[in-house]
């Protein structure tokens, strides 16, 4: 019975992280009557802007979020929209957003970068609300390497070689060692980080299939009807959630010289 209570408690604490997220993804469901439709002006990508500031807003106010997480999620959402420019641009067009936004910056609507910020928002908070512990974590310099040229390939791959697979085998060699310890008090559950990255993927390629079938974006082979994003997007995830993990750790961490690391106090 205690390990049912902790797994509740522990899957109530993740919720909780991800608040940013869920609210987000509400918005999405619930804003698709409005359409490509001016209310006073403004368009539904309009919208879920000023609805994500509300909830930065928010969550800064009551002390939900430190000013340092926030720091977290502002860099993980400028480089997000360097990416999201870069890739919907005319030349690539690898998703497009399909409704018009008067708060834009060329192809995309400045609530895009609110999406990946969710990512960031709950890494920070479900870090500090489980109490994460990492083991056998590698060098920052070595985790800084992979994510940045995870990072670059998002857009470089459209010019030179994709590198993905060689990103994964060196993600799996750097972190295979690498253990997560969430505490919930007196019960601590443990985990590979790798696995952890996996599910987190998975989950996010859900959110992915219900934000496209709502018309967030759309991929070009979803613009005449339809279809579940394809399973490969679930590695595309992987790299960027690995990119959002190491910028967290980086800014909110100390990690020594065996590799443990802990959150700064």
């Amino acid at each position: 019975m205690s390990v049912i209570i902790n797994l509740i408690r522990f899957s109530s604490l993740a919720a909780s992280a991800a608040v940013f997220g869920i609210l987000l993804l509400l918005a999405f469901v619930l804003s698709v009557s409005m359409d490509d439709t001016a209310y006073f002006g403004f368009y539904r990508y309009d919208y879920l802007l000023f609805f994500a500031l509300m909830i930065q807003f928010t969550m800064l106010y009551f002390k939900l979020e430190s000013w340092n997480e926030a720091k977290v999620i502002a860099l993980f959402h400028v480089m997000a929209m360097v990416m999201e420019i870069v890739l919907t641009s005319p030349v690539i067009g690898s998703w497009y957003y399909p409704q018009p936004s008067v708060f834009k910056i060329i192809t995309v609507p400045l609530f895009a970068g609110f999406m990946y910020s969710a990512v960031g928002s709950f890494f920070s908070r479900g870090i500090r609300l489980l109490q994460v512990q990492f083991d056998h974590l590698p060098s920052f310099t070595a985790m800084m390497s992979l994510a940045v040229l995870s990072y670059l390939n998002f857009m470089t791959k459209f010019v030179i070689y994709d590198f993905r697979y060689f990103l994964f085998l060196w993600s799996v060699l750097l972190f295979y060692k690498t253990r997560v310890q969430f505490n919930l008090g007196n019960y601590k559950i443990h985990s590979p980080m790798l696995l952890v990255l996996l599910i987190l993927a998975v989950i996010i390629w859900v959110a992915e299939n219900i934000s496209t079938f709502y018309q967030i974006w759309l991929y070009p082979s979803q613009i005449d009807a339809w279809h579940m994003v394809g399973l490969g997007k679930i590695g595309s995830w992987y790299l960027l959630l690995l990119l959002s993990l190491v910028l967290v750790l980086k800014i909110l961490g100390d990690r020594d010289r065996q590799g443990h690391w802990y959150i700064k106090h």
